[in-house]
C-alpha cells in the first residue's frame, strides 16, 4: 500500500479534494460498502496527469492501489472498504458540448442523461437508448453500455484516454473493440477522459417521445425505487438472465436485505440495509441455483472492489 498520499499530492490538488476514510456507500448506486482509505477529487486533465505520475512514483498500481469511479452504478465495494485511493473525476470531465451539427463531445464524468438531453435539444437522434442508463459516459464506454436495441458501439467515433504516465492517447471506434458489455478499456491501465459521439439529424419531438416511452417502459419493468446496479448479470447467449433466474424459482429470494427483485429477476436490489456481503452472497447463490436448474452459467456485470 502506498504511504503519505497527502504529502505526495500536496500542491497538485487542493487539500479539500482529498478525503480520508470516505464511505463508499455514498458513491455507489447499491448504497452499501465500506470506506476507502482516500477519496480524491480531480477536476482537470492537468491535475489528473500529475496525480497519476505521483501515484506511479509512489509505487501504486492500477486497480490494486487506486481505482477511478464514475457514478458507481456498476460497482460493489466490500464492507471492509478499499485499501487505496479512489479517484473521482469532476470539473472539466463533466463537460458536454456540441462540436458541430452532428457531433457531441462528452467528458467521461458526464452523466448519460446529460448527453441524451443535449442531443434531444439539438434534434440529434441515436442516443435515446442511454437516456435512462444511470451512469457516466466513462462507465458506459468501458462496458459498451446498451439498452432497448442501442449501445455505445453504434454512436462512438473516438475515445480519449490518459495512460499511467500522464500521456493523452486517442482511440478510434475500431481500436475501442466494442463487444457485448466489453471494450478494449476494460482492465486497461488508463483513465478515460471523454468521447466524441456521432449522431444523426432527427426531429426533436420524435426524439423526446422516444425517450419518454423508454422511461415509461423502464419504470414499468424495472425496480427503480430501490438501490441496485441495474442488470446484475450479463445476458447469456441464447437466453435471458432474468428468465433463467425466475425459472429457478428465485423471484424474491433474499440474503439479508439483498433481494432478487420480484418486479424484474435480472435485478438484485437493496431493500434497505443490505451489506455488500449480502449482495455478494446473493449473487453467488443465484449463479449456483441457476446452473443447477438450467446448466447455464451466469456472469455478473457488477464489478467487485476490495476484499470479499
Amino acid at each position: 500500500m502506498i504511504c503519505n498520499i497527502e504529502e505526495k499530492l500536496s500542491g497538485i490538488i487542493s487539500e479539500n479534494s482529498i478525503v480520508k476514510n470516505e464511505d463508499m456507500s455514498r458513491h455507489t448506486t447499491f448504497r452499501c460498502g465500506g470506506p476507502a482509505d482516500y477519496f480524491v477529487k480531480v477536476a482537470s486533465k492537468d491535475e489528473l496527469s500529475k496525480v497519476l505520475k505521483a501515484l506511479k512514483e509512489a509505487g501504486a498500481k492500477f486497480f490494486g492501489d487506486f481505482y477511478v469511479v464514475g457514478n458507481g452504478s456498476n460497482l460493489l465495494v466490500s464492507d471492509k472498504g478499499y485499501r487505496g485511493v479512489i479517484i473521482s473525476l469532476t470539473g472539466e470531465f463533466e463537460e458536454v458540448k456540441l462540436l458541430d451539427e452532428t457531433h457531441i463531445y462528452a467528458g467521461s464524468a458526464a452523466m448519460n442523461v446529460a448527453v441524451a438531453n443535449l442531443a434531444r435539444d439539438n434534434s440529434l437522434t441515436g442516443f435515446e437508448f442511454a437516456h435512462g442508463i444511470p451512469g457516466t459516459i466513462g462507465g458506459a464506454l468501458i462496458m459498451n453500455a446498451g439498452a432497448y436495441g442501442g449501445e455505445m458501439k453504434q454512436v462512438v467515433k473516438s475515445v480519449t484516454a490518459m495512460d499511467a504516465d500522464g500521456n493523452v492517447v486517442e482511440y478510434s471506434a475500431k481500436e475501442a473493440d466494442f463487444g457485448y458489455r466489453h471494450s478494449a478499456f476494460k482492465g486497461k491501465k488508463c483513465v478515460l477522459l471523454g468521447a466524441e459521439i456521432e449522431l444523426s439529424k432527427g426531429v426533436k419531438e420524435t426524439i423526446e417521445a422516444t425517450m419518454a416511452d423508454l422511461m415509461v417502459r423502464r419504470r414499468d419493468k424495472q425496480p427503480l425505487e430501490y438501490p441496485s446496479a441495474g442488470s446484475t448479470f450479463k445476458r447469456p447467449e441464447g437466453y435471458f438472465a432474468g428468465k433463467l433466474i425466475q425459472d429457478a424459482g428465485l423471484s424474491g429470494f433474499s440474503v439479508g436485505d439483498a433481494q432478487v427483485s420480484e418486479k424484474h429477476c435480472g435485478f438484485v436490489i437493496n431493500k434497505g440495509n443490505a451489506t455488500a456481503s449480502d449482495v455478494d452472497k446473493l449473487i453467488k447463490e443465484v449463479q449456483k441455483k441457476v446452473f443447477e436448474n438450467s446448466g447455464v452459467e451466469l456472469s455478473p456485470e457488477v464489478i467487485r472492489l476490495g476484499e470479499f
